[in-house]
């Protein structure tokens, strides 16, 4: 998964970005921006208006995020705000010049860092069990196929007891969220003083999906998860494992609906008074549903952790 995602001929050093294959919440509207950049003026608030804030893009993909959060800005803020795109691939060709290109998260965060669907394609292991009752590591070659290994050990069998609770049948597979906490943890300790967001494709520990979730995607279709670079690889995350003291989880409607993104249809009335900003309004209100749609996107999770500052979304 690691080389097949991330090496020299992986799926994410491919040209056309992870755009071309798949569409997130920063794709389907820009409303999601604004949303973003209206917590980032919590943050500023709540830690007294520094007179520098900074925000980082983890897993920015060529940079819409990063670049939509900046438009969405007020002029005084936004030049009070040090950009970071976070990303593995090169600088996309035109890019704003105030936005900071780096291949690893930066140290001495003051302000959000926001990881919108990094940690569903950190790599991890996947177990299944056997015939014999016994939690076992799946091998897999470069063409897809797979057998079972040695028994599952150690912390990622600690893991597995912890946050996979569940009675292990035969054929069950689950994805060992290890890494993914240990990921996560290692970009909260960047941030002194702040909030971390994770949004992701998510699962809870009293809801495992008892054949895991590890799927892969190539131009906008699910396809099956071959390791050889020519799909995305990804498995839904245990946001419950990765959370710290502190981090809060929640459904991205339920985030939305506090940043203000509400999706409720406009008043018929504003059709007569002004046709052009109701057609304006309905637009935004189509897109605001998808975001928060249930079975959708709205039911993506998010992961809030701040560090040092209250949660801007409440407790």
């Amino acid at each position: 998964m690691e080389a097949a995602l991330y090496g020299p001929g992986g799926f994410y050093r491919r040209p056309e970005g992870p755009a071309g294959h798949f569409r997130t919440s920063v794709h389907a509207s820009p409303l999601f921006a604004e949303a973003v950049a209206g917590l980032l003026r919590r943050v500023d608030e709540a830690l007294g208006r520094p007179a520098s804030l900074d925000f980082v893009d983890m897993a920015a993909g060529r940079g819409e995020l990063v670049t939509g959060v900046l438009t969405a800005l007020p002029a005084d803020l936004a030049a009070r705000t040090r950009a970071y795109a976070v990303e593995i691939a090169d600088r996309p060709a035109g890019l704003d010049h105030r936005i900071e290109w780096l291949a690893q998260c930066p140290e001495g965060v003051t302000g959000l860092l926001f990881a919108n669907e990094w940690l569903d394609n950190v790599p991890v292991e996947v177990a299944e069990v056997d015939a014999s009752g016994v939690w076992r590591l799946v091998l897999v070659r470069e063409d897809g196929t797979e057998r079972l290994g040695e028994p599952v050990s150690g912390a990622a069998a600690e893991w597995l007891t912890r946050w996979w609770p569940r009675p292990a049948e035969d054929g069950q597979r689950a994805e060992i969220g290890l890494p993914r906490d240990t990921a996560w943890a290692s970009v909260v300790a960047r941030v002194e003083r702040g909030l971390a967001v994770a949004v992701d494709y998510a699962h809870t520990a009293d809801a495992r999906p008892p054949f895991g979730t590890l799927t892969g995607f190539r131009e906008g279709r699910e396809t099956a998860p071959v390791p050889d670079g020519s799909c995305d690889i990804t498995a839904h995350v245990a946001l419950d494992a990765c959370a710290l003291p502190g981090g809060r989880t929640l459904a991205q409607r339920d985030a939305l609906h506090a940043l203000g993104v509400a999706g409720a249809r406009p008043p018929l009335a504003l059709a007569t008074t002004d046709p052009a900003g109701y057609v304006r309004a309905l637009a935004s209100a189509g897109e605001a549903a998808e975001l928060t749609a249930p079975g959708g996107l709205g039911d993506f999770g998010w992961l809030v952790q701040p560090v040092g500052m209250p949660n801007p979304l409440g407790d």
